[in-house]
């Protein structure tokens, strides 16, 4: 239990056991805004000795505990121990929940029902992750979940019209929830009263091998997707989609990370002008079905796997490019270049000013959701 954070567990007794399932969640303080707002941690646990922390500030997934091949534990996703370094190193979103869009508008702007929505512009001339105060600053509402068979916390955040821009009232709700299967849930729902558009995504950098023990280039990915959506100098995409058969954009078999990532190629460029680095969509193969798989990343030292299941169709891989060791994480964690990677469930990027991507329009009234699944192993 964390101080004296309020606990709850599921029951034993829901499925006939003898032996407790340890499924549990509890409750404590997190510290707080400048501005006086109380941050709370949600930390869940299972019976294989994973846990999982989600902070209110941001929605964030704050930490990842999980055992080894050899049963020891380790912190894999990079975090930080207090809201005032969330708030100062706010441009690396670890954890986030991102919105109201995910991944970048060009020009920080679209339009919508003929009419032209500005945005503020935060990445360059474009805007990024919902803009300068997006989800990933706000404290959310929270309230536990317990199913009997699976246990974490329930967000919930009020955008008002014009917020960022974008436009309609927007509820949203995000619940984050673990089972005795190491299955990580985040499901995504929110509705808004005017035509608007959405896309959600969580912003965690996963380093299999530990928070801080190095790079993620000789961990092995596999991305069930056979093309990507190129960019441009800006990363915006050029509306085109492009095999990955060829370039060092290809994981369709299972890939050291590091493999092609200083080649010599003007996309990987682009992601990254100095060193080379991977911040790509890719086009999942799986259409939107939960129960295909969309990514696994396996660390061959640790034994430790990801796997990525979702309803949406892409995913942002991104290799951590400008993390350079300047601060550190959570545990006193240094973090470096390529120190992590994450798996951004997402549509593509910039699809309100690409008429052939699919749609990220929200109509008045009618509910979005989007459900992806982080499996872990060894469970």
């Amino acid at each position: 239990m964390l101080g004296s954070a309020t606990a709850w567990a599921a029951d034993s007794a829901n499925d006939g056991s003898s032996q407790p399932d340890h499924l549990a969640v509890t409750q404590s303080d997190f510290g707080q805004t400048p501005d006086g707002e109380k941050v709370q941690r949600y930390h869940m646990t299972n019976a294989n000795g994973m846990s999982v922390d989600v902070i209110t500030f941001g929605g964030r997934i704050q930490s990842i505990e999980l055992p080894d091949k050899n049963g020891k534990s380790t912190d894999i996703a990079l975090g930080f121990d207090n809201v005032k370094d969330y708030i100062d190193h706010s441009s690396v979103y670890f954890g986030a929940t991102i919105g109201r869009y995910g991944n970048r508008i060009a020009g920080g702007q679209f339009k919508l029902n003929g009419q032209t929505y500005n945005l503020p512009k935060n990445n360059g001339p474009n805007t990024l992750h919902g803009g300068t105060k997006g989800f990933d600053q706000k404290v959310w509402a929270a309230a536990p979940i317990d199913t009997g068979d699976r246990v974490g916390v329930e967000l919930t955040h009020f955008s008002p019209d014009g917020t960022m821009g974008f436009p309609g009232n927007l509820a949203v709700t995000v619940r984050y929830t673990l089972d005795n299967d190491n299955d990580l849930r985040i499901h995504y729902s929110a509705v808004s009263d005017q035509d608007t558009v959405i896309n959600l995504t969580n912003h965690v950098y996963f380093n299999l091998a530990g928070a801080g023990s190095g790079t993620v280039l000789d961990q092995v990915a596999m991305i069930n997707g056979d093309r990507f959506t190129p960019i441009d100098k800006t990363l915006i995409p050029t509306g085109q989609l492009k095999p990955v058969s060829g370039t060092p954009l290809d994981f369709t078999t299972p890939t050291p990370i590091g493999k092609h990532i200083h080649a010599d190629n003007p996309q990987l460029k682009y992601a990254e002008p100095d060193k080379g680095g991977y911040d790509f969509n890719w086009v999942l193969n799986t259409q939107g079905n939960l129960d295909d798989l969309a990514v696994r990343v396996s660390d061959p030292q640790s034994g430790r796997t990801v796997e990525m299941y979702t309803t949406e169709p892409g995913v942002q891989f991104y290799t951590s490019n400008f993390l350079d060791g300047s601060f550190k994480g959570a545990h006193g964690h240094k973090l470096g270049h390529w120190g992590g990677f994450t798996l951004e469930a997402q549509h593509y990027p910039d699809s309100p000013n690409q008429p052939d991507f699919p749609t990220t329009e929200l109509k008045a009234g009618q509910k979005y959701t989007q459900t992806t699944v982080y499996k872990f192993l060894p469970e």
